[in-house]
């Protein structure tokens, strides 16, 4: 196909017989004509990319659409060619994108006829955010508009976590892995997948284990409603949200019992720091019994 390819490139032939993959931004500056056989089956954009591979430089460039005789075509296919046929100006993709929504539609919220948003996100996660904003509305809470692809709580630990190549060598699967671990809505969840991938995999390599401890980490910040974590070997960072499920009063008697370690940064930030460095998985640890103590003083405060 390279060859092919170089070979018209270099004129050493001067007629190309291919098929629509050439609408793939193939560009050849010499090529002056294009002959677009049964234009009618083609959509809209495909006719706009097709005719867009002449006229690349100085040469005057004809695009040629054949089709059948008119009454045989379908009203859509008419207009698509109507539509191809009349925008020749530069900066015409907004008028020709508009002509493509008359000609469909704009689509179905929920019917087999779906085109627009709905269909450039897909089905599947279109129904993940239908799920997580009735969920929202049940709850008596609004939905995030503004930030619908919010997945929880924001934890960054300094620490690799990843599931390596050599553990688990096909990309698709180690993707699903991902997504699984990432969707775990609870320990339990999270706990199984864990016994799942050692039975399958064998025992979890240290990157991976890192990887379950924060996703763990996740589960305890979105409970104490904690937007962002950050952590390194000499201390880090809590970000609360505004719903956060601290009792004040008690988040203050911590900074009180130890100003050195623990420090409020505005009043949605709690800053902490370790005395010495602390690395690895030790860091986790801290973390863990960190947040394990803010939820018993959320605890004890609904009390």
């Amino acid at each position: 196909l390279e060859n092919v390819m170089l070979d018209f490139y270099h004129r050493r032939f001067s007629v190309l017989l291919c098929t629509t993959i050439i609408e793939s931004g193939i560009d050849i500056p010499t090529a002056n004509t294009i002959v677009i056989n049964r234009a009618d089956k083609l959509g809209l954009a495909q006719l706009h990319q097709l005719r867009g591979r002449v006229g690349r430089s100085h040469h005057q460039a004809y695009a040629y659409l054949l089709a059948p005789p008119q009454r045989t075509l379908s009203d859509d296919a008419k207009k698509r060619l109507d539509a191809v046929a009349s925008l020749e100006a530069l900066g015409s993709g907004f008028a020709l994108a508009t002509h493509d929504l008359e000609i469909r539609g704009a689509g179905e919220l929920l019917g087999e006829g779906q085109s627009g948003q709905i269909h450039a996100i897909g089905f599947t996660l279109y129904n993940e955010l239908l799920a997580r904003a009735v969920t929202e509305l049940r709850a008596g809470r609004e939905p995030p508009l503004d930030d619908p692809f919010r997945h929880g709580p924001e934890i960054e630990v300094g620490l690799p976590v990843l599931i390596p190549e050599d553990y688990m060598p096909d990309v698709y699967m180690r993707l699903v892995q991902y997504k699984r671990i990432a969707n775990a809505a609870t320990y339990a969840e999270l706990y199984d997948l864990q016994v799942e991938m050692i039975n399958r995999f064998g025992l979890l390599a240290d990157p991976t284990k890192t990887l379950f401890a924060v996703t763990g980490l996740k589960l305890m910040a979105a409970e104490l409603g904690i937007d962002k974590l950050q952590a390194a070997a000499a201390g880090g960072s809590l970000t609360f949200g505004k719903d956060a499920n601290i009792d004040p009063t008690a988040l203050i008697r911590l900074v009180e019992s130890d100003p050195a370690a623990y420090r409020l940064d505005g009043p949605y930030k709690l800053r902490f720091g370790w005395r010495e460095p602390v690395p690895g998985s030790a860091r986790i640890d801290r973390i863990e019994r960190l947040l394990a103590r803010l939820g018993a003083t959320a605890a004890s405060a609904v009390a």
